[in-house]
This record gives structure tokens, sequence and C-alpha cells, in this order.
């Protein structure tokens, strides 16, 4: 049985246009269920798959600045959860970089699991890229 994770990341990345104006938000809580970050960034003209990933990527970072060794990381993006659970391949070129960045990054934890979870089930991550978005700029949090 694995130890619970230290960290449970719900991330999100949306594009309006796809391409279009993108961004990303990242939200952070630990064991006991209490907000420690939050993260969004606009990442500019971009694919909603690409911004998917930059959550994913931001959201590893997040938890390597934190400290945690053991992450849960949630999306609503089935696609690049099955991608990064080699359950899909990666066939386009921009998706490839970023999810050979995200593999690298995963691999410096004890225990990284990403997991699917419904729209619903992912609503501050969500409300954090419609603000990048929203803003056209980027801010952290905890």
């Amino acid at each position: 049985m694995s130890a619970l994770p230290e960290l449970v990341i719900h991330i999100d990345g949306g594009s309006r246009g796809n391409p279009g104006p993108s961004g990303f938000g990242v939200h952070a809580v630990d064991a006991r269920g209490a907000v420690v970050a939050e993260h969004f960034g606009f990442i500019g003209t971009a694919t909603n798959n690409v911004a998917e990933y930059q959550a994913l990527v931001h959201a590893f970072t997040l938890a390597t600045a934190r400290g945690a060794r053991r992450i849960e990381i949630r999306s609503d993006s089935e696609l690049v959860v099955k991608q990064m659970n080699g359950v899909y391949k990666v066939k386009h070129p921009d998706m490839l970089v970023l999810w050979r960045q995200a593999s690298t990054k995963r691999r410096s934890f004890e225990s990284a699991e990403i997991k699917h979870v419904r729209r619903e089930q992912n609503k501050e991550a969500d409300a954090l890229a419609n603000r990048a978005m929203d803003l056209r700029e980027s801010h952290l949090s905890g």
C-alpha cells in the first residue's frame, strides 16, 4: 500500500479559440484538505492541450518548491492523463516536448499519481485558468 500524498493538486488549462489566448490554473491542498498554494498563468496563444500540459508542468514545479515527495495530480483532461499514464501515445511535436518535460519532472518524486476527474470536481483549477485568461497575467500564492 502506498503512502498518502502530501499534496493533492488540481490542474486545468484552457484556450479561448483553440488556438487562442490561453491560461492554466493549479490549486494545491495538503493532506487535511487545506489550500496551500494557487497558481495561475497566462501563456499567450496556444491550444487547449498545450495549456493543460503547462498546468501539469507548473504543478510539478510547485510541488518541488514545497518539498513534497508524494503527490496526486487531478485533471479533467483525459488526453493528458492517459498520455502521462502510458495509455495513449504522444504524437504531436508540441505535445511531445511538454510530455517529456512533465515526465522528467515526475521522476523526481517518490510517488506522483495523475488521475482523471470530472469537470465538476475541478472547479478551483478551472476558475484559476479562466482568471489567467481574463487578466492576461500570472500569479502565485502560497
